[in-house]
């Protein structure tokens, strides 16, 4: 009598987008600690326009198996987001995917969730969309708080970011009071009828059960994928400036990298006051490190930037990764940090820092490899 085989079990894919500076990388390291502490093995996938991505490092020094998909977002390297859960799966055959798409990229779910049930349903079981919201960015894009903000067409591909949504999570609730919170809620469901709303703080824990139970055991509901206006969404990503840069440091004595990183966060900060900075990320990698890394973030030009991962002792030597995202031309990015960078290092005694790659542009027109209207039931 032959035996019947049974099939392997579906891989979970499970996918966190939000624009730049919503802290989506905290969050999946959040989620991917509390799927590995229940005994299941998650690999995780990262996106940029560029290369050398601030994530990528960050989430590696968390021991997460980690891939990057550079050179544009999951909708246009579809196939290569197929490759790199591949490899992930060669490696270590992860029960649970989570992807963080690009921070300005939208219709996620009809280039990206859709295609996975249709072209790959064997494989994966897809995950309601997640978009988070930083809720002093949600404030001001809404007209509830005063602030910088970006120019409409930008903020075209933020709100659609939040339409498309299966779920809202308005993220970091320990920056806002409850009557903040909740001017916030009403006016995203207003805009989105209809809309699930959560909110949460990956950053202390508040609230992430409810939110980590809906991802990780309901699937994505049929729909219809919204309608969107690619050259709106083309012009909106043309005015935002793309920067990533590797610097290497060294020095004769010891430096603390903790205050290099928040004076280097500084002076870029200071140089662009008349851009809206997205979001300016940083790691510090030292040479002589077990892997630890030191990580500053800035999420807004009236912001403070802050030490999100702090080093116990003093540097000699490292790696420095940048990346910068905000609303200006790419070259004056570009003299920012040259010039923030060289500031910098005059502050640190016998600190030479030398510039090993920069790439700085304007992301181009997305091309889906796939576009699908709605979802297979």
């Amino acid at each position: 009598m032959e035996t019947e085989l049974t099939p392997p079990p579906k891989a979970r894919y499970i996918m966190i987008g939000g624009f730049l500076g919503a802290g989506k990388t905290t969050a999946l390291g959040k989620l991917a600690e509390r799927l590995a502490g229940q005994g299941l093995r998650v690999g995780l996938i990262t996106n940029d326009q560029g290369r050398n991505l601030v994530d990528t490092a960050m989430l590696r020094a968390q021991g997460f198996a980690t891939e990057e998909i550079p050179g544009g977002c999951f909708c246009c390297r579809f196939n290569s987001l197929m490759d790199a859960a591949a490899r992930l799966s060669e490696r270590s055959r992860p029960d649970v995917f989570i992807a963080e798409p690009v921070g300005s990229c939208t219709d996620l779910a009809a280039t990206v969730a859709y295609p996975l049930r249709r072209l790959y349903g064997d494989n994966f079981t897809v995950a309601p969309v997640s978009v988070l919201v930083d809720p002093i960015r949600g404030l001001r894009v809404f007209g509830l708080d005063k602030g910088g903000s970006f120019s409409g067409k930008v903020l075209y591909i933020y709100l659609k970011q939040l339409e498309e949504a299966d779920l809202a999570v308005i993220n970091k609730t320990d920056l806002v009071d409850e009557r903040r919170l909740d001017s916030l809620r009403q006016a995203i469901a207003a805009r989105f009828p209809g809309k699930e709303i959560l909110a949460v703080s990956a950053r202390n824990g508040a609230n992430l059960d409810a939110w980590f139970a809906r991802i990780t055991s309901s699937e994505q509901a049929a729909q219809t994928a919204m309608e969107l206006d690619y050259q709106a969404y083309a012009e909106g990503e043309a005015l935002l400036g793309w920067l990533n840069c590797t610097v290497q440091l060294a020095a004769k004595n010891t430096f603390d990298a903790g205050k290099f990183l928040n004076q280097l966060a500084r002076e870029i900060q200071k140089r662009l006051q008349k851009a809206e900075v997205a979001h300016l990320k940083m790691t510090l990698s030292p040479d002589a490190g077990l892997g630890e890394i030191g990580v500053v973030n800035l999420v807004r030009n009236d912001f403070v930037p802050e030490l999100a991962f702090a080093l116990d002792e003093p540097v000699r030597s490292g790696q420095l990764i940048v990346n910068l995202r905000a609303e200006a031309a790419p070259d004056v990015l570009g003299t920012a940090l040259r010039d923030a960078l060289a500031t910098t290092a005059r502050k640190f005694p016998t600190l030479r820092a030398t510039l090993d790659h920069l790439e700085h542009f304007r992301p181009g027109k997305p091309t889906p490899t796939h576009r699908f209207s709605g979802v297979a039931k």
